[in-house]
């Protein structure tokens, strides 16, 4: 979500990432990003709504590219699957840039204000997984849950890849999330009295 191209809207994207990483996104302003750019104010909002969505920009293509792969998936592969394939295959494309999308991860990590708009992306993109495994047939109450935990499994494997300075296959990290989350729904696993013999208790009596 931090790809940009050339012209007016990558010259925006640009600037505003150099004004961020030097001073920090909530010392920034928008008259700053388009002086920066050599564009005017007026220009920038053609562009962004706001100074956030800079670092959101590329989102919307990430969530079709998303949805259509779980579209796309075969019939036969599991609604879990084919959200974690996706997702997987996604996120390896993000991870393919490298230094600039651990730097935009990191600046989201220093700001509440982008933290919010992240789970608002995130909450869309939820929905829009969870119709699109409907539309293959799952039940909507599956579907609902199903694109919510390979969000999450999803999140949680790009912010360990973000913290990585070395490089990380991200589907391991996508399948190492979705491991734990397997394991804890196995019985005992997190209890800490699991094993103990039923009358025992805390005092050890």
């Amino acid at each position: 979500m931090v790809r940009w191209e050339g012209g007016t809207e990558g010259r925006l994207a640009r600037a505003a990432y150099e004004l961020y990483l030097e001073r920090g996104f909530d010392d920034v302003t928008i008259a700053e990003i388009a002086e920066r750019a050599g564009l005017t104010k007026r220009t920038f909002f053609r562009y962004f709504a706001d100074k956030r969505e800079v670092l959101f920009l590329g989102a919307a293509a990430f969530q079709e590219s998303v949805v259509r792969a779980v579209l796309d998936a075969p019939g036969d592969v599991t609604a879990v699957d084919a959200v974690v394939a996706a997702l997987s295959a996604g996120g390896t494309a993000l991870t393919t840039m490298g230094d600039r999308a651990r730097q935009r991860q990191r600046l989201i990590d220093t700001s509440t204000d982008l933290q919010e708009r992240e789970m608002i992306k995130m909450a869309g993109l939820t929905v829009a997984i969870g119709d699109a495994l409907q539309r293959r047939g799952t039940p909507p109450l599956a579907a609902r849950l199903t694109a919510q935990v390979g969000v999450a499994v999803f999140t949680t494997a790009f912010e360990r890849w973000a913290a990585e300075e070395g490089p990380v296959e991200f589907p391991l990290l996508v399948d190492e999330a979705l491991v734990a989350l397997r394991a804890a729904m196995e019985p005992g696993v997190g209890n800490p009295t699991a094993g103990a013999s039923p009358g025992a208790t805390a005092g050890g009596t």
